[in-house]
């Protein structure tokens, strides 16, 4: 089998049914396997998967067992020579999936792809990056945003420099929407477990890296994507003291460069 398509769900049964649908729509007379991993499932979702969609290939987790355990879970269960690691607030759009494929099969050396995002109004979501550095986080997550110099660098994290019209090379992909290698990911390995959540898409990309392996930002091929950022909501100070999902981030931050200390940054282009 050439695609399989594995969709990683959390405690939200109606974007889920969303997402699936768009895929199936969206990728009619391809030859694809399709995989939904779910965290903490609840009963809405396995009534949906039972129901409106019994062809497809279902693992439930009881507890929350966070990103990178759905991705490595739906990486081994999948047989295609590619994979379309999907998160389910994802909405597919038609031949998005079909441009992919074709331009990955004609690079061969790239490990993994990732299509453009658009916030589901059609606008431009951010989703290629530059490798973080200490003071991004900083910058991100203080009021030193609000100086020029933050916001310069902040520019240069979010490659607001680059053209996003045409396919490039990048540092690393949001991990909401990435077309996979099996064979680059049997060399590089899969994410790493130290991640619960965040940061483990960057360590996943920089492996790819310094494996040698391409991860390539590809424009032409657009997804619309339900972004919450619930990491930052509040302001600094109440994230701070009351949003778990900013200390996550931190924490998550803090093993990513403690793992990188003091090593190279893989280069390319």
């Amino acid at each position: 089998m050439e695609l399989s398509i594995a969709v990683n769900s959390y405690k939200n049964s109606e974007l889920l049914r969303l997402c699936l649908k768009s895929i199936k729509k969206n990728t009619s007379g391809a030859d694809y396997e399709l995989i939904v991993t779910d965290s903490e499932t609840e009963e809405d979702t396995e009534i949906l998967m039972r129901e409106e969609f019994p062809d497809v290939k279902f693992f439930p987790f009881q507890k929350n067992v966070g990103f990178q355990a759905m991705i490595n879970k739906a990486g081994k269960e999948s047989s295609g020579k590619y994979i379309l690691f999907l998160n389910s607030d994802i909405l597919v759009t038609e031949n998005s999936v079909r441009l992919m494929l074709d331009f990955i099969r004609s690079n061969p050396d790239i490990g993994i792809l990732a299509p453009q995002l658009l916030n589901f109004n059609g606008t431009f979501q951010p989703s290629c990056f530059r490798f973080y550095r200490p003071v991004t986080i900083l910058y991100r997550r203080t009021f030193l945003k609000k100086f020029k110099f933050a916001r310069r660098h902040l520019d240069w994290f979010l490659m607001k420099d680059c053209d996003h019209k045409n396919p490039k090379d990048v540092d690393w992909v949001m991990g909401s929407s990435m077309l996979v290698s099996a064979k680059a990911l049997a060399e590089v390995g899969p994410m790493d477990p130290i991640f619960f959540m965040y940061m483990e898409d960057v360590d996943w990309c920089r492996r790819f890296w310094e494996k040698g392996w391409r991860v390539v930002y590809f424009p032409p091929a657009k997804m619309h994507h339900y972004h919450s950022r619930g990491s930052d909501k509040g302001g600094f100070l109440r994230s701070i003291f009351f949003n778990k999902l900013t200390w996550i981030h931190i924490v998550s931050a803090f093993k990513y460069f403690k793992k990188y200390w003091g090593k190279e940054i893989p280069r390319h282009g």
